[in-house]
């Protein structure tokens, strides 16, 4: 397929772009295989430029010959372009919603992106399992890496490497595997150095409505637990619906079979659901009627923040079994690739100093989201505007990605990276130019050959002009576990996502303006905590030296 043939107007003249807080624009709009463009003569005014993959739904209205296309973009803009003349209009708006829609990921606009940096890290290779598993090694020889997956036949949605207990081998997690939904047998996903306790992940296993059993299965979890030690299973499903899933061949592990283990259910929402939730937000951030009590009954209507509150209240659960209980963990939902990598995510940012610096939040990005198969694709297929809903579009990411900026807001010295950082990360899951994000797991980007015929988002994130502007300039490494709070009062509406195009409301700008207040009196507060712990720190060595004979 050509892409001329879905153009069927490549070029408008005298076209009026309107947008929040911009002034209007005239200039000439041009349609690309991928891009629309907007450029205009006028002196000091930037081009437009946006990806046909970043637009959600558009909305057309004719006043006479004058044509209007609203442009609604799965980052929450929205754009007004006013088109002389009815046909044009009409056909800018068909290639629009033609090429917004491309079926094949191959014509996507990543296949076609030629970088105009020069490379000097391959993304694609920043981060691999091997080198990962080298960091904690070191300190532990129960484990290993198994490459039983390598054909991805085991598992489809796993990567070819896996790291597993030592003692269980790669037969016996062929046929773990057949007992876990999806294939997806329990693998590690977290090592505590503190005390050598961990988090593993899978899938619900599969024990249907007979009480079916799999002493592999149950042989590998025990392997991971040391002596006289009990451990948690946490499942992201109520206790009901866990249930349900039997009648369906699901189920959860049977405390007879498991009795080193403690089950805890804490439910944690899914699918179209979160679907839902996101589109009610958005609508009342972009409601215009300036009446704070109808907004914030919208906002609380959209049950945004109760999920956000649920996935930290989880995630605060997970590092609390390994910090504080020193007993190691496995989580797990149904299917073991939205919830549950929600929870273990958070927990290694809670747990990890690593994980706050920002090669190690891109080493868990990769590890516990696109290595781990969260399907991407499909999730972030479309966001709040699109009326053609599937039942797999969910913004899993994007809660996880506010429930990380509701610890950056609290611990705001922890952290090498920004606001700025997260919010890149959820454009580009939804439209970019890179390969990174394309496809639903290891398995598909491997067939898709995006490590040959794209370019990686880390390749062009890592380099030292474009970390700088990604670089918190309070860090100040913090080795301590650090504890969020999750009480309603600290969990606000993240507005550098959901308020930053439609600030023009007077009790939004009121909203905005007491959240930043908060923010800068926290980053004091923080600041002050380090000068001292700082000057503890101090006089305990001073002590020390003064006892020492």
């Amino acid at each position: 397929m050509e892409f001329a043939e879905l153009i069927k107007t490549p070029r408008v003249d005298n076209v009026v772009l309107h947008r929040p807080f911009y002034p209007a624009v005239e200039g000439t709009l041009c349609l690309t295989g991928h891009h629309l463009i907007l450029s205009s003569r006028q002196d000091n005014t930037e081009e437009l430029w946006l990806l046909h993959s970043n637009i959600d739904a558009i909305d057309k209205r004719f006043v006479g010959s004058l044509g209007t296309i609203i442009i609604k973009c799965k980052d929450f803009r929205i754009i007004q372009l006013d088109i002389p003349g009815m046909e044009e209009c009409l056909n800018i708006a068909s290639s629009i919603e033609a090429l917004s829609t491309l079926d094949s990921i191959t014509l996507m606009y990543p296949f076609f992106y030629r970088p105009m940096f020069e490379v000097i890290e391959d993304g694609w290779h920043s981060f691999l399992p091997e080198q990962e598993f080298e960091l904690y090694s070191s300190a532990t020889s129960e484990w290993r890496l198994s490459y039983v997956n390598k054909e991805f036949a085991v598992c489809p949605s796993y990567p070819p490497i896996v790291t597993v207990p030592k003692s269980i081998d790669d037969e016996a997690l062929r046929k773990v595997a057949t007992f876990r939904h999806g294939g997806r047998f329990p693998v590690l996903s977290y090592y505590h150095k503190r005390n050598g306790m961990v988090i593993m992940r899978s899938g619900q296993p599969l024990t249907g409505t007979n009480g079916r059993r799999c002493k592999e299965d149950e042989k590998l979890i025990n392997a991971t637990l040391r002596a006289g030690k009990r451990g948690y299973i946490i499942d992201t499903r109520s206790l009901n619906v866990a249930q349900q899933t039997r009648a369906k061949g699901g189920g959860f592990e049977q405390e007879a079979h498991y009795p080193q283990w403690r089950r805890i259910h804490k439910s944690i929402e899914r699918y179209h659901i979160l679907q839902e939730s996101l589109i009610k937000l958005v609508e009342a951030c972009n409601d215009q009627t300036h009446n704070m009590d109808r907004w914030l009954s919208k906002l609380e209507a959209s049950n945004w923040l109760t999920h956000i509150k649920e996935i930290l209240t989880t995630a605060c659960l997970a590092a609390q079994c390994i910090d504080r209980e020193g007993a190691s963990i496995l989580i797990h939902g149904t299917e073991g690739t939205d919830s549950t990598l929600q929870v273990t995510s958070l927990a290694q940012i809670i747990l990890e100093p690593r994980s706050r610096t920002i090669r190690g939040f891109e080493a868990l990005i990769e590890r516990e989201w696109l290595q781990a198969g969260h399907p991407f694709q499909q999730r972030c297929a479309q966001s709040a505007y699109c009326n053609t809903k599937q039942k797999w579009e969910a913004p899993v990411f994007l809660l996880f990605l506010d429930c990380v900026w509701q610890i950056l807001r609290q611990f705001p010295c922890s952290f090498e990276f920004n606001e700025n950082f997260l919010i890149m990360l959820f454009e580009h899951a939804y439209a970019s130019q890179f390969g990174t994000f394309l496809g639903n797991n290891e398995s598909e980007r491997c067939k898709l050959k995006l490590q040959q015929k794209t370019m990686s988002l880390w390749s062009w994130v890592n380099q030292p002009s474009e970390l700088s502007k990604f670089t918190n300039p309070l860090f100040e490494a913090n080795n301590l576990v650090i504890w969020p709070s999750v009480a309603p009062q600290s969990l606000p509406l993240w507005e550098g996502i959901f308020l930053r195009w439609n600030r023009s409301s007077k009790y939004l700008d009121e909203a905005y303006e007491e959240m930043v207040n908060i923010i800068e009196y926290n980053k004091e507060l923080q600041a002050k905590v380090n000068i001292l712990r700082r000057q503890l720190a101090e006089l305990e060595t001073e002590d020390g030296m003064q006892e020492s004979p």
